[in-house]
Order: C-alpha cells, then structure tokens, then sequence
C-alpha cells in the first residue's frame, strides 16, 4: 500500500556555530520501501519544536561522551516528538487508522516496528495537545514543580520564560496549588499575557534595562521555588533572591544553547556553591523520560481534570508545512514565540 511513497524529511547538513542558520539544514526527498511484517509506516500530522534539540547539533554535544541522549550526526533526520497517523500496517498491534504518539522526527512519514508507540483516543478533542498541554510540555511543567518544586500555599514560584511551552504551564498549575507566582518574560506584550491570560500575580520583563532591580522589589519575601529553563542573565538575577531551603528544578538552559564556548567573565561558581551549602539550596536538574512509568498516569488524571475545570490551558503556535520546520526552529530559539510550537505536517 506504501508504493511509490516520498517522504520528505529535515536533514542536519551542517553544525551551527552559534545561532542556527537556514543552510544548516537540508529538505531532502527519500522513498518509502515496501513494509516488511512487524512493521507500520506513519505519517505525521503535528511535529513538537523544543529547545533541546539545539543542543544535539552542536559540536560540542557531538563530541561528549556524557549527554544524555543520542546526537545527531550530519545527515540525520532532526528528532523531534510526533503525532501520527498509521497509513499501512504489517503489525498485528497497529491498525490502519490508529492515531498514536511517536518520535517520527522532522519527516512526513517513518517506518517504525511499534517501539515507542503509544496508542491516542481517535475522538480526541485537541489532538495536538498530545504534544503539548497532555504530552511531553505538560509533563515536565507537572514533575518539575511539583513533584520537586513542592510549593506550598503562599510560598512563592517564580517561573523564567513564563510564556513558553512549559513555562505557561507551570505558572498556571502553582496557581492551583495556591502560590504566589512571578513571571519573567521577554517583552511587555508577553508580561502582559502572562498576568492576563495566564494568571500569574506579577510579570518581569528580562529585557528591561533595569530588570535586576524590578525583580528584587517584586520579590520583598524572596524565592521558595524558581523553575529553571533558560539560565544566563536571568538565574544570575534569581540567585541572590532565592530563601533558605529554595527548591530549583532545572528542565533546560536555553541561553546557553547556542553557545559555542564557556562565557567570559568573572568565574560565579564559587559564590553559589557556598549558597547552595549556606542556604541549603535543592538544585535538581531532570530528564522527563525518566518519570513516565511512575508519574505519568497521576498527571493526566490531574491534568484533565484541570482541563475541565476551565483552569488549565494552552497557547500553540502552529506553522503549516515540513519545510518551515528549519526557520519555525530559528524564531522559537530567539523567544519569537508564545507557547507550545507545532508543526502541521498533515491533515488530522
């Protein structure tokens, strides 16, 4: 059923240097070949675009032996999460018709034989919040602040990129759980949305000449959890705020990403070990594939519930077409965005 299928895929042609370039990647074309039995092709409706994936074009990513997960090569298709449709079946588990979460990468199809595969409800209202509000973003917003974030009733979240992906999320869920939350965000227009739209108490605007200063009056009480997922300039004004006992899930770092070597200036490490022994400070970086077998069935009961309950939503930003995956990437990695970003690669 398969024949004479081309699929179109992103290939990494090129490391950048710095921030990514058009000409780092390539849209190559390849045909599908005939399924063998155990295998399903998928063809892909919604691809997930994240700051991670920078780090694994990198040089430097290409050259540790410590990363976390598999690099890309040059001439690998870029990974990325996926919501798929299976167009052809030999697998006895996967039907023609299946709507199922995948890992297909920046490609309209993938042969897979099933690993991976998780099977999604056909009357799905928001299919794409697989990716997003119910999926990856959503869980790793749910496990990182609560389930090492711990806030308490009137202790105080402050959330970098607060009108991103995951950062919406967990603004809105320490809400729920009764904290007094702080946005920061880069831009006025993003600020306001993350009070108006999103809820938080106070936003601070990072791009402000005067943002060290603006964040320390908006914080009298100090910081019990900061959600870490952009570093840089912004956890160097977070640090000197944060309480005895502040608690610091770490889920990304997108300021340094695009970095090619360390960055220059005074050597800060010194200043927050001794605040991390004097403060007793709780530092944890996670990778949110490690949590799905023990958490992630508590998180779509909460979600959806929350989700019902008019208290949970999300912003995606969705771009049409494969083929825009490379310059929708580039603008996501400068904060050109506001929320979730998704590529339509087909049809639902």
């Amino acid at each position: 059923m398969n024949q004479n299928i081309i699929n179109r895929q992103v290939i990494l042609k090129s490391r950048p240097d710095g921030i990514p370039q058009l000409d780092n990647f390539q849209l190559v074309q390849q045909q599908i070949d005939p399924l063998n039995d155990g295998e399903v092709l998928l063809k892909t409706i919604y691809l997930s675009l994240d700051p991670y994936m920078r780090g694994l074009m990198s040089q430097a990513m290409a050259e540790t032996e410590t990363w976390y997960t598999d690099r890309l090569e040059l001439g690998d298709t870029i990974v990325g999460g996926t919501i798929s449709r299976i167009v052809d079946s030999r697998h006895p588990d996967f039907q023609i018709g299946d709507l199922v979460s995948s890992f297909s990468g920046w490609q309209e199809y993938q042969v897979s034989d099933g690993t991976g595969l998780i099977k999604l409800d056909k009357n799905t209202e928001h299919l794409s919040h697989a990716l997003s509000l119910v999926g990856m973003t959503g869980f790793t917003a749910y496990h990182g602040l609560l389930n090492i974030g711990q806030p308490k009733v009137n202790e105080t979240v402050v959330v970098a990129s607060a009108t991103g992906a995951v950062g919406s999320v967990v603004g809105q869920i320490a809400k729920i759980k009764q904290a007094y939350t702080v946005g920061i965000a880069g831009g006025e227009e993003k600020c306001r949305y993350a009070v108006e739209v999103l809820g938080f108490d106070q936003c601070i605007d990072h791009k402000s000449p005067d943002f060290k200063q603006r964040l320390t009056e908006a914080l009298p009480n100090g910081i019990d959890v900061y959600f870490e997922n952009v570093g840089g300039a912004v956890f160097e004004a977070v640090q000197p705020l944060l309480n005895n006992y502040a608690r610091i899930p770490v889920c990304g770092v997108v300021a340094h990403y695009n970095a090619n070597k360390l960055p220059e200036g005074p050597n800060r490490i010194p200043q927050l070990m001794i605040e991390i022994i004097s403060k007793r400070l709780h530092i944890q970086g996670f990778l949110i594939n490690d949590h799905y077998e023990q958490y992630y069935e508590q998180f779509k009961k909460d979600v959806n519930q929350w989700i019902a309950e008019g208290k949970l939503s999300i912003k995606e930003e969705i771009v049409d077409g494969i083929e825009n995956a490379p310059q929708t990437f580039i603008h996501l990695l400068s904060g050109q965005n506001f929320g979730k970003v998704l590529i339509k690669v087909s049809e639902e």
